[in-house]
């Protein structure tokens, strides 16, 4: 096995590229940019590779604002150790500079933390199966079409 394809496999990585959590390969967003914002959050209803269907059921991502706002404090405790290290804490001025940068940041980052808050929700329920092209995808539980849209 190369390294190329170590990395390929790398959980870590696929989420982060928010591929589907079952085969790691397929991609779980229509748009692959997601700064296109009116496709930022646009899914497949299944995978394209392995079928998984990737819309459990009628609410199934609400969960995943726990997921971004996990990391979006991880986020600012990182930026928050760096403006530490580089820059410093020498007067109240310093840390109002580190919120507006780290504002901005967050807010030029936020719709790919979305998709990737939505990937991460879903492989808390959808596990890696590195015999994805045997075994078929488990049946869905609990849909109801007709509240797919009724928010």
């Amino acid at each position: 096995m190369s390294a190329t394809s170590t990395i390929e496999n790398t959980s870590i990585l696929q989420l982060l590229a928010c591929k589907c959590p079952r085969c790691r390969k397929g991609d779980m967003f229509i748009d692959k940019n997601p700064w296109h914002l009116k496709n930022t959050l646009k899914m497949n209803k299944i995978c394209p590779v392995c079928s998984q269907p990737l819309d459990i059921e009628v609410g199934f991502y609400f969960g995943a604002g726990y997921v971004s706002y996990a990391l979006t404090v991880a986020f600012s405790a990182v930026t928050f150790i760096l403006w530490l290290r580089f820059i410093g804490l020498n007067d109240e001025t310093n840390l109002f500079y580190w919120l507006v940068i780290n504002a901005a940041l967050m807010l030029s980052v936020q719709p790919w933390l979305m998709r990737v808050s939505r990937t991460g929700w879903l492989a808390f329920f959808v596990k890696y199966d590195p015999q994805w092209r045997i075994h078929p995808p488990k049946k869905l539980e609990r849909t109801n079409k007709d509240q797919e849209n009724n928010w």
